[in-house]
C-alpha cells in the first residue's frame, strides 16, 4: 500500500507490540510489574519528540505500546525506546502494529449501523 500523501491516515498508528524489552535499570520497572501497565514516553526515531504512551506488559516480556495520539510511519524492525522523565528505561524492537488510523476510520464508517429509513421499515412509527 502506498499512501497518496505523507500525511495520509494510513501512515498513522497508535498501537504497536515490541519483542522482549531490554530494561536498563530494573527488569521490568516495578510499577509495570505491579500494575501490568505504566504511563511513560516513547520514541522510535532518534530526533523525534517524545510521545506519551501506556505500556502493557505481556507474559513473554514484550509490551503493547498504546500511544496517546497516533504517530506517523512506525515500521516493524525499528526500536521503540521508553523514557520516564529524563531517564531512558529501555527499548524493544517493534514487531507488529495495530491498525492504521485510516483502517480504523473505514471500520467506523461501516459500523454506523442501519440508516433511519431502514429503522422506520423495521419498527413502524406509532
Amino acid at each position: 500500500f502506498k499512501a497518496p500523501s505523507t500525511d495520509h491516515p494510513a501512515l498513522y498508528r497508535d498501537l504497536l507490540r515490541t519483542n522482549r524489552v531490554h530494561w536498563i535499570a530494573e527488569e521490568p520497572p516495578a510499577e509495570l510489574v505491579r500494575d501490568k501497565m505504566m504511563e511513560c514516553h516513547f520514541r522510535f526515531r532518534h530526533q523525534m519528540a517524545l510521545v506519551p504512551c501506556v505500556l502493557t506488559l505481556n507474559q513473554d516480556g514484550s509490551v503493547w505500546v498504546t500511544l496517546v495520539k497516533p504517530a506517523r510511519a512506525i515500521t516493524p524492525g525499528q526500536f521503540a525506546v521508553f523514557y520516564k522523565g529524563n531517564e531512558c528505561l529501555g527499548s524493544g524492537k517493534i514487531l507488529r502494529m495495530g491498525p492504521s488510523v485510516y483502517t480504523m476510520q473505514q471500520g467506523k464508517n461501516r459500523e454506523e449501523g442501519p440508516k433511519k429509513e431502514e429503522i422506520d421499515k423495521i419498527e413502524p412509527a406509532t
